[in-house]
């Protein structure tokens, strides 16, 4: 979870996980993003542009330019943050490390016949 929508938070929230899938291999070509303020920024596209990632922005109003970020949002807010009352929002901000951990590495999904996030990015059965 992001601290705040600023430049630096954005920037940092774009490097970390590019480590992160690059130390396992993965590479990132694109960039999805929405026109908020801090995702055209000219640090965010400087950033972009030294990593070598081409940077796509979302059609405002157009679902199907960010349905699949759009339908995640909506497990999200199903699964974790309204399924279960808790006491207060930083309790909930604690509790999503385990339901992420629970949602990529041992709920299947559908889409990936029905293997986990976590099976599919490890490669083929």
């Amino acid at each position: 979870m992001l601290p705040d929508e600023r430049r630096g938070s954005t920037t940092g929230f774009l490097i970390r996980p590019l480590r992160w899938f690059r130390a396992r291999g993965v590479g990132g070509e694109r960039v999805m993003a929405d026109n908020g303020s801090s995702y055209i920024a000219r640090l965010f596209r400087k950033v972009l542009r030294m990593l070598g990632i081409r940077h796509i922005r979302t059609r405002p109003y157009t679902l199907k330019t960010n349905g699949k970020a759009e339908r995640f949002i909506q497990t999200l807010l199903r699964e974790w943050a309204y399924a279960i009352p808790l006491q207060s929002s930083d309790r909930r901000a604690t509790d999503l490390p385990r339901w992420l951990a629970w949602r990529n590495h041992q709920s299947p999904h559908a889409s990936l016949a029905p293997r986990t996030p976590a099976q599919a990015l490890a490669g083929p059965t």
